[in-house]
């Protein structure tokens, strides 16, 4: 597939992103071998992710956002848009660095990608775990109570243990620390 103007828009930020809607989930049924591929996929060059963002419409004034990214450079971008085909969720957009990501976000969809994959993780089985333990406990955002939200942001500072981030800036301690006030 190659992108054109009709699936890809401009994000505020300039990335170029390739749209899709949510599949129905009885839609996606993959090959086991296809499974094990993208878990293979994953355990190499992806991230699975829970992040504390801020965000000022927020009662309690942080969302846990839970996402799974896959990266390629643009000139093998073509494995990403099988991938997006293959699972049917997020979007993929081009960095300005040359690297295209495609990115899952939501509980819902994260959820079902790592049960799928789940049994053929390998280095990422671990953190799997604790992502799908986080969003099990999540509760809608009209129900969460400030007790329930320092618990899962900690349970947040967990996972950040498994990746490499060098812009985590955010943790349990600042939502505390805004809780506080």
């Amino acid at each position: 597939m190659v992108l054109n103007s009709t699936n890809i828009g401009e994000t505020p930020s300039g990335f170029r992103t390739v749209q899709g809607a949510i599949p129905r989930e009885d839609k996606l049924s993959l090959k086991t071998q296809d499974k094990a591929y993208i878990a293979g996929f994953l355990d190499g060059d992806g991230s699975i992710m829970a992040q504390l963002v801020f965000r000022k419409d927020y009662k309690l004034g942080y969302q846990i956002r839970v996402s799974i990214v896959f990266y390629q450079k643009q000139d093998h971008q073509e494995i990403l848009l099988w991938l997006k085909d293959q699972l049917g969720y997020g979007y993929i957009r081009n960095r300005n660095d040359g690297m295209s990501e495609y990115a899952i976000v939501g509980l819902r969809e994260v959820e079902y990608v790592l049960k799928l994959l789940y049994p053929f993780l390998r280095l990422k089985k671990a953190l799997a775990v604790d992502v799908l333990n986080l969003i099990k406990q999540h509760p809608s955002q009209r129900k969460m109570t400030p007790d329930v939200l320092i618990k899962l942001s900690k349970q947040v500072d967990k996972t950040a243990l498994f990746n490499y981030s060098k812009k985590r800036t955010i943790t349990s301690k600042q939502v505390i620390a805004f809780l506080q006030k």
